[in-house]
C-alpha cells in the first residue's frame, strides 16, 4: 500500500476539528505571519492536524486547515501530496522509515530491511494487522555519516545492523521507547576510530612581563645635558610653533664693483 495516496472513502472521517489545545497552538502559529499571509502557516498546521489524527492526514483535516487559513482546499491538497512527511492513509503506531539510498546501502541497509521483515513479517509499504508497525522505504534522511539508519516516528536510530535493528523492534513491541541516536555509542558524527585531532589540551603560555615605560625625549635630553654636579644646563627657549629658527648670515666679501670710489688725486 502506498501511504502517499489518499485512503479509500471507507477510511475517510466525515469531519475534523482541532481540539482546544491544538486550536490555541494553531492560532499562535498563524499570528506569526502578517495579515494576508496566513497561507504561510499551512505546513505547521497540517503537521499539527496529522499528529492529532493518529499520524495520518485525512481529507477532512486538509479541508479544515484550509478553511481556517481562508484559502482554497486545493492549496492544502497540493502541499500534503508533495511532502512525504504527510501520510494520507492510516499508518501503524511505529512508522519505520528505512533509508536505502547509496551511503546506507553500502553500509548494510539490506541487512536492516531483512531484520525488519524477519521480526515483523513486513516488507516496505506494508502495515501489520494489529496496527503496531508500518514500514516505508525512503530516500536519504541526511544521516549518511552514521549509516545505515532508520527513522521511527520522529526519532533517528543510527549505526544499525541486523542484530541492532531486531533489538529495536523487540523493544518497541514490549512498549518501550529505545534511546534515539547512534546504537553503538558514537557521539554525534564522530569517526568510528574515535577523535583524531585536538587530542591534547592547549599549552598555557605565560603572559610577557610588562615593559617599562620609555623615557620621554625631553627627559632623555635633560639627562644628557646634566653637568657633573648634577645641575642641568639651561635649555634654549622654545620658539613659537611654525616659526623657523633664525640662521646667522654668512660673511660674504664685498665685490670689487661694490667698493667705494677712490678719492681723487690731489695735485
Amino acid at each position: 500500500m502506498s501511504f502517499g495516496a489518499p485512503a479509500p472513502e471507507a477510511q475517510q472521517p466525515a469531519d475534523f476539528a482541532f481540539n482546544a489545545e491544538n486550536l490555541a497552538r494553531a492560532k499562535a502559529i498563524i499570528a506569526k505571519y502578517p495579515d494576508g499571509r496566513q497561507q504561510s502557516a499551512l505546513l505547521p498546521l497540517l503537521d499539527l492536524a496529522q499528529r492529532q489524527h493518529d499520524n495520518w492526514l485525512p481529507r477532512a483535516a486538509m479541508d479544515y486547515v484550509a478553511d481556517l487559513l481562508e484559502i482554497p482546499p486545493i492549496r492544502a491538497y497540493e502541499v500534503a501530496s508533495f511532502y512525504t512527511m504527510f501520510n494520507k492513509a492510516p499508518v501503524g503506531r511505529h512508522l519505520i522509515q528505512v533509508c536505502t539510498t547509496t551511503p546506507c546501502w553500502l553500509c548494510g541497509s539490506a541487512d536492516v530491511v531483512k531484520a525488519i521483515r524477519d521480526k515483523t513479517g513486513l516488507a516496505p509499504g506494508e502495515s501489520s494487522p494489529d496496527g503496531a508497525f508500518t514500514v516505508v522505504e525512503v530516500e536519504c534522511l541526511g544521516a549518511c555519516v552514521n549509516a545505515p539508519m532508520v527513522q521511527i516516528n520522529d526519532d533517528y536510530y543510527e549505526d544499525l545492523d541486523y542484530q541492532r535493528m531486531g533489538q529495536l523492534i523487540d523493544a518497541l513491541g514490549r512498549g518501550e521507547t529505545p534511546e534515539a541516536g547512534s546504537q553503538i555509542g558514537r557521539k554525534g558524527s564522530q569517526a568510528l576510530s574515535g577523535p583524531t585531532t585536538l587530542l591534547e589540551l592547549p599549552k598555557v603560555v605565560a603572559a610577557p612581563a610588562p615593559k617599562r615605560a620609555a623615557k620621554s625625549k625631553a627627559g632623555a635630553k635633560a639627562a644628557e645635558a646634566a653637568t657633573a654636579d648634577g645641575e642641568p644646563k639651561p635649555r634654549a627657549k622654545a620658539r613659537p610653533k611654525g616659526k623657523p629658527a633664525a640662521r646667522p648670515m654668512p660673511d660674504v666679501p664685498a665685490a670689487a664693483d661694490d667698493a667705494p670710489p677712490a678719492a681723487p688725486d690731489e695735485d
